[in-house]
């Protein structure tokens, strides 16, 4: 758990991908991940979270169905969306972090 936590408070954006082994649309998204991972390179981070073999971050985070997505932003969930995402989804949503609106 201290690695996870260490891994979402930097100052890019972690996409976590929340997952089973068993599960249809998890496998689905795997290699959607990959297409955003590459298309986005080191700006972000790409994290899969077997909820499984984690049970503690998978009750903190209220995970209850999976594919279950989540963006952290400097230690905190800022975005949080279930069920398979398409990779034009996922790059646009973490793009809102890369490039945050000023408010002048």
């Amino acid at each position: 758990m201290n690695e996870f936590n260490e891994l979402i408070s930097g100052t890019k954006p972690t996409l976590v991908d929340f997952f089973a082994t068993w599960c249809g649309p998890c496998k689905m998204q795997g290699p959607i991940l990959e297409q955003v991972k590459n298309e986005l390179g080191d700006a972000v981070n790409v994290v899969k979270i077997d909820v499984d073999r984690n049970p503690e971050l998978s009750a903190k985070y209220r995970i209850q169905s999976v594919p279950t997505l989540m963006v952290f932003y400097a230690g905190e969930p800022a975005w949080r969306g279930n069920g398979l995402h398409q990779k034009d989804q996922l790059v646009a949503k973490l793009r809102e972090f890369l490039n945050p609106k000023s408010d002048d």
